[in-house]
């Protein structure tokens, strides 16, 4: 807690004019601060002053010379006491407003001068004070007296007093440092005094809040316990700053304390959890001086000091303050207390706990109700009614607080339900329920008024259909509901003594709990309410409103006919209305005041004002059950005027006349109404017969009690009563009795006396006389023993047959034996089991006919239930299955069913299916529309009711692909003409009809449902979907969706172009700016400039701040004014340039002079000299040269020797190149001239160097028969090459032959030079120099590469032709299928070449002729390669890795790079570094095979050739080379390793392997390398790596698909060695549907939380940290590790081994012997190997 000061309520004086004391109102409203001028100043609660007055002294004449030494406000705050120096307390009333009158309402003498005064805040009628005589003594306001409670034994002066905070008992401080305390007690008595301490000196500061606290002049602050002991003691005597403390004070709760001193303010606060007191801070104020009054605002927010300058400050003492929803401000003043402010209208309520709990947190709900939680209690609060709570409370934080009643705080935790009033600390009640809704919980609270006890009663839930009554007083259950339907609607009635419910079928019930019954007011209710603190009922029945004025009568209802629906009740002003909606506007309808007043009248036991408000009405059925309400209840209350004058009123003259007797007996009576008679009279009118008889027995009143019942005509009692007291007219009674029955014609009555008296024949006589034969036949089957005449049971059986009591006659018949007539009378009775039970004893062949007769007769009489089991004893299955159907037994009906054969049984499935649907139990319906064999109803069935993933089921279960087509579709086509797209949408996706459901979105114009699909499905088209909305919107003039729909195409230029047909250029610029940046922005400002031309497009462009776009647009539309002011404005630094466009234009316009000053300006001098260079104006040129750049001289002058050597004027020429001292270039135009002579001088004379080459040339020149050699006519093109002399260099290639060399590769790349050259710089020459080199290649056997060249000048049957010539006839084939026009020409060459072979085929010679008569080439260029090898075997192992190399080249380029890897591995690869290219062709070939051509083979044999490379000694000179083919070897050993792998099973090391090929990333094409290592993880198990891997591969295809790499993120992979700097491949590796695969289960697991999705990692072997668990080297350290040879990952060292054979390699033991003792041979060699231990 901090102290920070507020404002100063009273300022200083100069001088001495002391604060004599301060006292804030206990509610929080004044302030009151006196100083030593007696003047007492009153203040708002913010410190505004408001009010003053001056004190009265004690003695109006003596003199005024007092000092005020204490004030105190009272409990009420209405009054101020004061205590004075000169030996007086005055009592001030002051009131609660401001505006009341002040006056003195007590005073109080004393001896001596008063020093000290408090008013203790639970006794608002005694104020304490104490002297200087060591007297205390308490003012009583009562009497006007003061008492002494105690006194110093030695009349110390008392210096402080203080109360205790619960306001029971005082301390007092003495001059001596004593201090006593006083307990008070009720009874008066003055023991409970005595000395609580002694303090070390005169304890001026002392105050009391669970301890007490005194400080002094000392510098000591000193708390002590309860028993006096001190706690704890702050010594500051030593601090140089402190002075003598002189005044304390506590916080309202207790847990802080204030202590004054000189400038100081010390803060102590209590610490709950070690149970100390600490110093939380010293608040030093400057100027402050002496503090000589303290105290605390009873809120806790402010502290108000007194000084000894007359100053009054306020210090804010919150601990923290903040505001809640902009609504309420929370400003904590303590651990336990806060104060809530309502900011709209200054409202505050200070919460506290009782418990001295800190307070965690503060909600308001509905901007009314606090919850406050500590860490043990619970606080709430009404902001309306100021009610707070506290309830002890250890809840889980999951409580949910409803509030919907205004009296209490219904929290629900867990099933439980705890009710908490307001204004009570003690919860209220708990029950359990699980149904919380509003609607069906029911809380009234009733508190006692006149008659009627305090009611507090709870209606809720059990279940759906069990309603519990509960008492909350008590906790007793006080009724228990149960109804057949679910409720959805219950309330209790203000009282609690009735209750309304209503179930879903709209019924209305009310249950009385006196009467422990309930009735049904309504069959259909839609609107039910209790009209507000009555117990009248409003409920509206479809077009009628009822009322129920009484609700003991529920019968008798008032019915009105209203037009709409109820919406509300409203009761204000003595009116109660109900409001209806009657469409147009709002009908009330009054209901009658009178009769709801006569409910609150009798709830008050008001009898008076009951009748008073029913005699002024009309007796209608509402009004006549109000007074019978009436009645009953003044009976019950023995009210026996109200209840006569009520049976008058209802006519009911016979109950008034007998109440008027009652009544005057009771008058006449002693004892009243408490007579025993009165009483007795009274229960006979109530029926209550056996309470007036023990009441008049009681009182030995026999005959009156016979009396009584014979009156009644009870004679039945009346004999009782008569036996049981032995009346000697007991027989005589009876006697009488039976006379009377015969008399009245009662002989069934008088029956019973003679069957009771055994008398048997008699009685049966009486029967049979009174009609009775039931009761005849019931004494004689009652008797067997007796003999009964043949003639009587026949009369007794023949009455009972036509009296219909044919069961009973059954029974006498069969007494007779007469079992015939006794089966048919039990039939006709209908009794069928005892006519079973006897035909089973008598007729066992009539049985199963009874049974089924049986179970017909059920059936009609609605027990299908107990038909069931008859039909099945009958043998009636199908009436047994019928049955079962009618009482919803399906489990039962389905097993009688599966007896029946299916066509029987298939309706019956039907029915069963149909009635769960009905039911909404869907998953058995589902079941029997399977077994009835439509489980496309099923399907149906799921759809209707929103369950696409149960029909999916079921479809995918039952129905064929092209049933659950059109089942779907059709149902979406349903769906989609209701309107109902999304669910449309799911059927189409379901069944794969993609289109559809975006063509749907389509015609509903739902574009961004579109487009959402279609980037879900059909991705290839997404851009173009867009653009092609786009076109559409933008046909429509929707320009702004075709905007985003043009730049999610990637075509944002054609939405910069629609806006500028437009003319929308602010627009564009927008759009280019955003997606092209800055010079697509810059672009548009140049098209707009254009579009307005002229001067304003160069302003618009400077308007955009576009300066130098202007000037360049300015330039380039000829406005170079423009362009120099603009330039000269605001860009300096263009005007070279503005200067140079002007100078290009100048020279355009032939304006040379001109356009040279302008270079010059543009300081391009150079370009000045080339212009006049261009036009020949050499004196032009040479002036500006010598003024301006004299290095161009020689140029000039070289230009001008140029002139003379196209004009063949050598020596001018050569005179102006020497000049320009550049003889290299005469030296150059003799040669091309071929003047060798001059050539010589000038190299003789200027380049001696270049004399032996120029003799050379003369030589060569000169002797055409000088021998020529390769490479020197190679090296004579070469030079004509650098020399640009194109056409020369051409020829001096094609004069290379084959009479030169036999090294036809050097010839063919020689040759290849030539064409080269004329393809790039002689185009004219290029169809001959083809023809020449395509058959010299012929001639030496280089068909392919002559069918190649002649192909490349687009001559494809000369290409055909040759191809065919040398035997490729596949390559001839594959042009012909890329140009049909060729397909016949290739055709017939192909057959005539066939027909030729097969002539020349049986002249062929031996192989090993061949060898010495046959080249090896001719074979080699038919494909004969199996000859080829056969041949070139017996030349030597170099020619036959020669035709290798060139068998493997031909193999790639035909694309069958797993081929050339075969024959690289089966042949050999020479480490040739001219074939380098090739094997990097070959494996990157194989690695890049898409899924449906890829081959385990081909990686391995790459691995191989790869291998023999790596370990080649010739390789390992060429780092470049070793890095490369060793990358490559891995690739494809690891791939080749998991393809074995994975066809083995062995799942686990397949993944490894997969994931050791991401490290060559790049040469294995990365959708490739991720998409084989996520479904290798995928089969092992490891979901976490192979959802990464996969969510990879996803990516790289959205990046291929789009050609942008720049959208695949790299945060998953930033910390492996898994590149990704590589580029995207150009085709995928995997089909659509593979991906479409993935992608369903990538997002599958996404939604798993139980994947991790991250890739695993293992702690490094150095450092320790976590790393990527394949990784080789730690992104950490860096450290690196051996790659393993089985499985790539990194090697521990303890586990390493190494591959025997294989340089270099090594493995992890457990890796290694894994492999070996699965497949027995080494991984790297594929030797047997063995395992290594």
């Amino acid at each position: 807690m901090q102290l920070r000061h507020l404002k100063a309520a009273l300022p200083p004086v100069e001088g001495v004019q002391q604060v004599t004391a301060i006292a804030w109102s206990p509610n929080n409203q004044k302030l009151a601060a006196v100083t030593t001028d007696r003047v007492v100043y009153l203040f708002d609660e913010n410190g505004d002053k408001k009010d003053k007055f001056k004190t009265k002294a004690g003695d109006s004449n003596g003199a005024q010379n007092y000092v005020v030494r204490g004030m105190a406000f009272s409990p009420d705050s209405t009054k101020l006491a004061i205590a004075q120096s000169d030996n007086i307390v005055f009592v001030y009333r002051l009131g609660l407003d401001w505006v009341e009158k002040k006056s003195i309402c007590n005073k109080f003498l004393h001896s001596a001068p008063v020093t000290c005064l408090t008013w203790p805040l639970e006794r608002p009628q005694e104020v304490v004070f104490a002297g200087a005589d060591g007297k205390v003594r308490v003012g009583v306001l009562k009497s006007n007296k003061a008492f002494t409670l105690y006194e110093h034994p030695d009349a110390s002066y008392t210096v402080s007093l203080a109360a205790s905070k619960d306001g029971q008992a005082v301390v007092s401080g003495h001059l001596d440092g004593s201090i006593y305390r006083f307990q008070f007690d009720d009874s008066g008595a003055s023991a409970g005094h005595g000395k609580l301490a002694h303090h070390p000196c005169p304890p001026y500061g002392l105050a009391w809040a669970g301890h007490v606290v005194a400080a002094g002049n000392d510098c000591k602050v000193v708390f002590y316990g309860q028993d006096g002991q001190v706690q704890q003691q702050f010594d500051y005597s030593s601090d140089p700053a402190s002075r003598e403390f002189t005044t304390a004070c506590f916080n309202p709760s207790g847990d802080a304390c204030v202590v004054g001193s000189f400038n100081r303010l010390t803060v102590f606060s209590y610490n709950a959890r070690r149970g100390a007191w600490e110093e939380i801070g010293v608040k030093q104020v400057a100027n402050l001086y002496s503090v000589t009054a303290l105290d605390w605002k009873p809120d806790g927010s402010k502290l108000a000091v007194g000084n000894l300058t007359g100053c009054v400050d306020l210090y804010d003492a919150c601990t923290r303050r903040h505001r809640y929803k902009g609504m309420f401000e929370f400003t904590y003043v303590s651990r336990s207390q806060a104060i809530v402010k309502r900011l709209s209208n200054g409202m505050r309520i200070v919460l506290k706990s009782a418990y001295g709990s800190e307070i965690d947190k503060i909600n308001v709900y509905q901007d009314r109700f606090l919850v406050a939680h500590t860490p043990e209690t619970l606080l709430l609060g009404d902001l309306e009614t100021c009610k707070l709570s506290e309830v002890p409370w250890n809840g889980s934080g999951q409580e949910k607080f409803v509030f919907d009643n205004p009296q209490v705080c219904m929290v629900y935790n867990a099933g439980e339900l705890t009710l908490i009033e307001y204004g009570h600390n003690d919860v209220l009640g708990a029950c359990r329920t699980e149904h919380m809704s509003s609607f069906l919980i029911s809380v009234q609270l009733t508190p006692a008024r006149g008659n009627v006890a305090e009611s507090k009663r709870i209606a809720f839930l059990i279940d759906l259909q069990t309603v519990r009554i509960m008492d909350l007083v008590t906790g007793a259950a006080l009724a228990t509901v149960g109804h057949d339907v679910k409720l959805d609607w219950l309330e209790l009635n203000s009282r609690g003594t009735h209750l309304l419910f209503r179930d879903r079928k709209h019924q209305l019930h009310l249950y009385s709990l006196a009467k422990q019954e309930r009735t049904t007011l309504l069959s259909y209710c839609t609107y039910v309410q209790w009209v507000p603190s009555s117990d009248v009922v409003v409920a509206q029945n479809r077009s009628n409103l009822c009322v129920w004025y009484n609700i003991d009568h529920p019968d008798r209802q008032t019915v009105v006919a209203i037009k709409g629906e109820v919406e509300t009740i409203e009761r204000s002003k003595g009116r109660t209305e109900v409001l209806v909606d009657e469409g147009v506007g709002q009908v009330s309808y009054a209901l009658d005041e009178t009769l709801i007043d006569f409910g609150a009248a009798l709830e008050e036991r008001d009898y008076e004002r009951a009748v008073d408000t029913l005699e002024p009405l009309e007796l209608t059925p509402e009004t006549e059950a109000q007074w019978q309400q009436l009645a009953e209840q003044a009976l019950e209350d023995q009210q026996l005027a109200v209840a006569q004058r009520c049976y008058a009123a209802l006519g009911n003259l016979g109950k008034a006349r007998y109440l008027q007797q009652v009544s005057q007996l009771a008058a006449t009576s002693a004892t009243g109404v408490d007579d025993y008679m009165v009483r007795a009279k009274l229960a006979v009118l109530s029926k209550q017969w056996g309470v007036a008889e023990s009441l008049m027995l009681a009182q030995g009143k026999v005959d009156e009690a016979i009396r009584m019942y014979t009156e009644a005509h009870k004679w039945d009692e009346a004999i009782k009563v008569a036996e049981k007291s032995n009346h000697p007219e007991a027989e005589s009674l009876k006697r009488t009795h039976y006379a009377w029955l015969l008399e009245t014609g009662q002989e069934e009555a008088a029956g019973a006396v003679r069957e009771k008296q055994g008398d048997l024949l008699g009685a049966i006589s009486l029967y049979l006389k009174g009609g009775m034969p039931a009761k005849a036949a019931q004494v004689a089957l009652s008797n067997r023993g007796i003999h009964l005449d043949q003639a009587l049971l026949d009369s007794i059986c023949n009455a009972l047959v036509q009296g219909g009591q044919d069961e009973r006659a059954g029974d006498l018949y069969d007494l007779q034996r007469r079992f015939a007539e006794a089966k048919a009378a039990y039939q006709r009775g209908n009794a069928y089991r005892k006519a079973v039970d006897l035909a089973r004893r008598e007729f066992p062949g009539e049985v199963v006919a009874l049974e089924e007769a049986w179970g017909d007769w059920l059936m009609s009489q609605r027990q299908v239930d107990a038909a069931i089991n008859h039909f099945i004893e009958a043998g009636q299955t199908l009436k047994a299955i019928e049955a079962a159907l009618a009482a919803k037994q399906w489990a039962k009906a389905a097993t009688l069913i599966e007896s029946q054969d299916r066509r029987t049984a298939i309706p019956y499935y039907k029915r069963i299916a149909a009635e769960f649907e009905a039911g909404r139990n869907l998953e058995e319906a589902e079941r029997y529309h399977v077994k009835a064999g439509t489980p496309q109803e099923a399907v149906e069935m799921y759809m209707r009711a929103g369950k696409w993933e149960a029909a999916h089921k079921v479809a995918m279960g039952f129905l064929t692909d092209d049933e659950v087509h059109v089942l779907y579709t059709r149902r979406a086509r349903e769906l989609e003409a209701q309107g109902n797209l999304r669910e449309a949408e799911r059927m189409y996706v379901t069944v794969k009809e993609h289109d559809l459901a975006i063509n749907m979105y389509k015609q509903h114009r739902l574009y961004d449902q579109m487009v959402r699909l279609v980037g879900l499905y059909r991705r290839d088209l997404l851009g173009e979907t867009h653009l092609h909305l786009a076109q559409q919107l933008e046909s429509e003039g929707n320009l702004k969706d075709a905007e985003g729909h043009y730049i999610d195409a990637k075509e944002w230029k054609a939405a910069v172009q629609m806006y500028r047909s437009s003319e929308l250029w602010s627009d564009a610029m927008r759009v280019a700016k955003t997606c092209g940046g800055v010079n697509a922005s810059k672009q548009v400002a140049y098209a707009w400039a254009v579009a307005l031309g002229g001067e304003e497009g160069a302003q618009l462009l400077s308007k955009f701040g576009l300066v130098e776009q202007a000037i360049d647009y300015a330039l380039e539309s000829g406005a170079f004014g423009h362009a120099f002011e603009l330039a000269q404005a605001s860009a300096r630094g263009k005007l070279p340039e503005v200067h140079l466009k002007y100078a290009m234009y100048l020279e355009d316009e032939g304006r040379f002079g001109e356009a040279e000053v302008e270079f010059l300006k543009a300081d391009k001098p150079q370009e000045a000299i080339d212009m006049y260079v261009h036009c020949q104006e050499w004196a032009g040129a040479l002036r500006v040269a010598q003024q301006h750049a004299p290095s161009s001289l020689p140029d000039i002058i070289a230009a001008q020797g140029h002139l003379a050597a196209e004009h063949k004027e050598w020596g001018d020429a050569e005179a102006l190149f020497l000049k320009a001292r550049q003889p290299e270039l005469a030296l150059r135009m003799y040669r091309l001239a071929q003047r060798w002579p001059d050539a010589l001088r000038i190299a003789q004379d200027y380049l001696p160097a270049r004399v032996q080459e120029i003799h050379q040339e003369m030589q060569s020149a000169s002797d055409p028969a000088a021998p020529k050699g390769p490479d020197a006519l190679l090296a004579k093109a070469k030079t004509l090459e650098r020399n640009r002399e194109w056409s020369r260099a051409i020829d001096a290639y094609l004069a290379v032959t084959e009479a030169d060399t036999q090294d036809m590769d050097f010839l063919e790349e020689v040759w290849e030079n030539a064409v080269k050259l004329a393809m790039n710089n002689k185009r004219e020459r290029i169809t001959a120099v083809v023809d020449t080199v395509s058959q010299r290649l012929i001639a030496i056997g280089r068909h392919e590469a002559a069918a190649e060249l002649l192909q490349g000048i687009d001559d494809l049957q000369g290409a055909a032709r040759v191809y065919i010539m040398g035997g490729l006839t596949s390559k001839a084939q594959a042009l012909a299928a890329a140009d049909p026009s060729l397909r016949q020409y290739v055709e017939e060459a192909s057959a005539r070449q066939s027909r030729q072979s097969s002539h020349s085929a049986g002249g062929r010679p031996a192989s090993g002729a061949s060898a010495g008569g046959q080249p090896i080439e001719a074979f080699a260029q038919q494909g004969d390669w199996d000859r080829v090898y056969e041949l070139a075997e017996q030349a030597g192992p170099d020619t036959v890795a020669r035709y290798a190399v060139r068998h493997a080249k031909m193999k790639a380029q035909q694309g069958d790079f797993g081929e050339a890897a075969g024959v690289l591995a089966r042949k050999g690869a020479p480490p040739d570094p001219a074939n380098f290219d090739l094997y990097r062709h070959i494996a990157r070939g194989v690695l890049a095979l898409p899924l449906d051509r890829e081959s385990g083979p081909a990686e391995a044999s790459c691995a191989e050739y790869l291998h023999r490379l790596v370990e080649a000694p010739a390789i390992a000179a060429d780092a470049r080379a070793l890095k490369d083919f060793t990358n490559l070897w891995e690739a494809c050993h690891y791939s080749a390793l998991r393809r074995k792998s994975q066809a083995a099973g062995w799942h686990e090391m397949a993944a490894k392997q997969a994931t050791a090929v991401l490290r060559h990333v790049g040469d294995v094409p990365a959708d490739k390398a991720f998409y084989e290592a996520g479904l290798a993880w995928k089969a092992a198990g490891r979901f976490s790596m192979a959802f990464v891997f996969l969510n990879r591969y996803l990516d790289l295809t959205e990046a291929m698909d789009e050609d942008d790499e720049g959208v695949i993120e790299n945060a998953d992979f930033a910390e492996t060695d898994i590149p990704f700097d590589f580029h995207l491949p150009e085709r995928h590796y995997a089909s659509e549907e593979r991906r479409e695969e993935v992608r369903d289960w990538v997002l599958a697991i996404s939604m798993d939380q139980s994947v991790e999705q991250e890739l695993s990692k293992r702690p490094c072997g150095q450092c320790g940290k976590a790393t990527y668990e394949a990784a080789v080297t730690c992104h950490a350290c860096h450290a690196k590790s051996e790659a393993c040879a089985v499985t790539g990952y990194p090697v521990p060292p303890a586990e390493r081994v190494v591959v025997k054979g294989a340089k270099g390699a090594v493995a992890s033991r457990q890796d290694w012997n894994q492999y070996v003792a699965r497949f027995k041979v080494c991984p790297v060699t594929g030797t047997p190997q063995a395992p290594i231990h």
